[in-house]
C-alpha cells in the first residue's frame, strides 16, 4: 500500500499459481473495508494482443495515431470523477516487448 502512494504503478512477478492475484485482491478487500478507498480493478492481458493493439499505433501511410486497449482502459479511470482508486492490471506471462515499455511507464515517482 505505502509503494502506490509514491509511484504510478507496481509489478508483482511470480510463477504461476504463486499467489499474485491472491495477493492484490487481498490489499483490494483491505482498502474498501477499511474504509481507506474504494478499488477499481481494470484487468487486461497483454499477451493477447499485438504490441499495437495494446499501447497504439502509428500508421505510416494515413499519418493518424489508434490509442490501444490501455489508453482506453486508462481513460475510462481518469474519467471517474469519484474518489475511487483504479488498478489496472496486466495479468498475463511477462514479455519482454511488451514490459520495456511498461518499464518506461513506470520508471517514475508521482510529483
Amino acid at each position: 500500500y505505502d509503494t502506490t502512494q509514491v509511484r504510478h504503478g507496481l509489478m508483482l512477478v511470480g510463477p504461476a499459481g504463486g499467489g499474485k492475484t491472491t495477493n492484490y485482491q487481498i490489499l483490494r478487500s483491505a482498502l474498501n473495508s477499511a474504509g481507506i478507498s474504494k478499488v477499481q480493478v481494470h484487468i487486461l492481458n497483454p499477451k493477447s494482443v499485438t504490441l499495437g493493439q495494446l499501447y497504439g499505433a502509428f500508421d505510416d501511410v494515413t499519418h493518424e495515431w489508434t490509442d490501444g486497449i490501455l489508453a482506453a482502459t486508462v481513460r475510462i479511470a481518469v474519467r471517474d470523477i469519484s474518489e475511487d482508486l483504479h488498478w489496472v492490471m496486466f495479468d498475463g506471462p511477462v514479455d519482454a516487448i511488451w514490459i520495456e515499455s511498461m518499464n518506461t511507464v513506470l520508471d517514475d515517482n508521482k510529483k
